[in-house]
């Protein structure tokens, strides 16, 4: 792929949030604002990734777009791929684009922050969260499209929070393992998504009841879904579906949480 030529970052960034009203400070410095289909950011530049970079502690990308090159380049669906990211326990990555070939995204391998992170076109998956019961996730800002299967995935324990976020072109935008070698009760929280349907079946959650996991959903805005093929929330014994819609135990919504236009 061909690298773009740097821009000013301050420029790249106030033409992608005009639309929206927002402030660049206010998606910069806290990643608070709600992301949208129709406003991405325009990159500062772009670089090629051929080994994981490894994070700890805060690192900002600065909207430089990130690419896998060599080994990261399949820029198929292939499982067991390695990521543009491996980010430590407690580590944050903010205001980053990955653009094509995506690889396995990002891994979290306990707690992390990501903050308005951009995924051009996903991957295997954009970000996979590996950490343990007690590990928190969070993913504030930013979006995805051209996931041809799944946004984030969910391997190990703990807790997923994703707010402002706008997802497009996808076919699940968080799936709970059915299958890893060791299953955990997991929890995912969604607040503030901007969901663009495509016409097809598509999944905002899926979760294992059969594990006892619990997805709460509110202000969500599905856009372009007239026939209502998005479905919020998708359960599952594992891999084999079992039904939809909200409950009392595992998909805790109500249809008042849920806005088409």
């Amino acid at each position: 792929m061909t690298a773009t030529r740097p821009r000013a970052r301050r420029r790249a960034l106030t033409g992608g949030l005009a639309t929206l009203g927002l402030s660049v400070g206010m998606i910069m410095s806290t990643g608070a604002g709600p992301a949208s289909a129709a406003t991405w950011p325009t990159p500062s530049g772009s670089q090629g990734v051929s080994a994981t970079i490894s994070v700890s502690g805060v690192r900002d990308g600065g909207m430089i777009r990130y690419y896998g090159t060599g080994g990261l380049a399949s820029g198929g669906q292939e499982e067991g791929q390695d990521p543009i990211f491996r980010l430590a326990d407690g580590a944050t990555l903010r205001n980053v684009v990955i653009g094509y070939p995506g690889a396995d995204g990002i891994h979290c391998m306990g707690s992390c922050t990501l903050e308005n992170v951009w995924w051009e076109d996903v991957g295997e998956d954009a970000a996979t969260f590996r950490g343990g019961t007690s590990a928190v996730y969070t993913v504030r800002g930013g979006g995805a499209k051209k996931a041809a299967d799944k946004v984030f995935q969910h391997n190990g324990g703990g807790t997923v929070n994703i707010s402002n976020f706008a997802v497009q072109e996808f076919k699940t935008l968080y799936r709970s393992c059915g299958d890893c070698s060791t299953q955990y009760t997991r929890r995912v929280n969604l607040n503030t998504i901007e969901v663009t349907g495509t016409g097809s079946t598509a999944r905002i959650v899926g979760i294992n009841t059969n594990r006892n996991d619990v997805a709460t959903l509110r202000g969500i805005t599905i856009l372009n879904d007239a026939g209502r093929k998005v479905v919020p929330c998708q359960k599952y014994n594992n891999n084999t579906a079992v039904g939809t819609g909200p409950d009392s135990t595992n998909c805790l919504y109500s249809t008042s949480d849920i806005t088409y236009r």
